[in-house]
């Protein structure tokens, strides 16, 4: 069981990148909704939450202690100027492989306890970024989508 939820994790994890990957930074800065959602925001919130989930919640790391942003709040998605889209699919990538060597650490039946849930199992936490990670993807989809199509209508 465990290597197919760490496939369907890894899978979630290429898509996201995968659907960004076409854009330039400034396409990947576009806002097409009201929201703090953009492509790059995405894939930064994304680096975030396997901080949270992975660093913090299973390896047991202060704040501090995480390799970037490690908190699921808005600042999570918020990108600077001078980070470029690659830089960010790259601090995606390290946390990723980050949560992967941290995984290899919990057994399914694990109980971790995070700052604002309380105690979940290990198997809980992959369930839980195995649907983060697809539903992101999903949006990544359709914001490239309508990016390469039309544009932004709301820059």
């Amino acid at each position: 069981m465990r290597r197919e939820w760490e496939a369907v994790l890894d899978s979630n994890r290429a898509a996201l990148i995968r659907a960004v990957g076409s854009l330039t930074d400034e396409q990947s800065r576009r806002r097409l909704v009201p929201s703090l959602t953009t492509p790059i925001g995405l894939v930064k919130h994304c680096a975030a939450a396997e901080r949270v989930w992975f660093q913090r919640t299973v390896g047991g790391l202060t704040e501090s202690q995480c390799d970037g942003y490690a908190r699921g709040d808005d600042e999570g998605w918020a990108v600077p100027p001078e980070q470029t889209l690659d830089q960010v699919i790259a601090e995606y990538e390290a946390a990723a492989a980050r949560s992967r060597e941290i995984a290899r650490t919990a057994a399914d039946g694990d109980i971790f306890v995070h700052y604002r849930r309380g105690a979940v199992s290990f198997a809980w936490i992959c369930a839980h970024m195995i649907e983060e990670l697809a539903r992101h993807a999903g949006h990544a989809d359709i914001l490239v989508e309508q990016i390469l199509a039309t544009g932004s209508i709301a820059d």
